[in-house]
């Protein structure tokens, strides 16, 4: 069983997800709507890569946010 966070470290991980979710907002509703879009007969094939093209979208998306966390990050070439 993982230890409980401290307070503070609860906090800002719960105000990091919150960012987070903003975010991505946009490509969840996105796969919501794809899904419910969907017959259950077709929910694999087409609608199954687009649902993993928004994943990567959403990735992408975390993983630049992460990047520009980084004291070395740059907006631009050198």
């Amino acid at each position: 069983m993982p230890k409980p966070l401290p307070a503070v470290t609860d906090a800002a991980t719960q105000q990091l997800a919150d960012e987070l979710a903003q975010l991505v907002q946009e490509e969840l509703l996105a796969m919501d709507r794809t899904l419910q879009e969907a017959e259950p007969a077709a929910l694999f094939g087409a609608t199954e890569f687009q649902i993993r093209g928004l994943a990567l979208k959403i990735a992408a998306k975390l993983y630049q946010r992460r990047l520009a966390q980084k004291k070395t990050a740059t907006t631009g070439p050198a």
